[in-house]
């Protein structure tokens, strides 16, 4: 059966890996100047690497657990504090998209999804309720 796992596995086989890292490293070179500092840039591209690894869960920990950080501090303080130009970074990456696959038109779709996790028991609750209430579900960032 043909689904996006099988279509994922075929594009990863077809792919020259040193093409593939030539490729990342001269994405990168181009937003690095959309960062005040290094750190933060290579933060970016650590945070990428991440996100298009084969992990099954995809957050803050994760990632930096993967990448064989001891805590996630680096890349939430990319997400939350480091100063940046996203603007500008997404026109770039956007830039880059066109050039790479040729259609001025064609459209970037971010999916900024978060993970459901159950809101927290209300006052009075003993909490062993089977389900929560109805609209009780909230989102919650990955990158957490």
């Amino acid at each position: 059966m043909w689904n996006n796992e099988n279509a994922a596995l075929a594009a990863a086989h077809s792919i020259d890996p040193g093409l593939w890292w030539d490729e990342f490293g001269a994405l990168i070179d181009r937003i690095a100047p959309r960062f005040t500092r290094y750190e933060p840039a290579r933060r970016a591209g650590t945070l990428v690497l991440g996100l298009l690894s084969g992990l099954d869960r995809k957050n803050c920990w994760t990632i930096a657990e993967h990448r064989g950080d001891a805590t996630p501090d680096g890349l939430q303080h990319l997400l939350s504090r480091a100063k940046w130009e996203a603007d500008e970074v997404r026109d770039d990456l956007r830039s880059y998209v066109v050039e790479a696959f040729g259609d001025p038109a064609g459209i970037l779709v971010l999916d900024e999804t978060g993970d459901l996790k159950r809101a927290p028991p209300r006052s009075g609750s003993n909490g062993s309720t089977p389900a929560p209430p109805a609209g009780s579900r909230t989102r919650r960032s990955r990158c957490t």
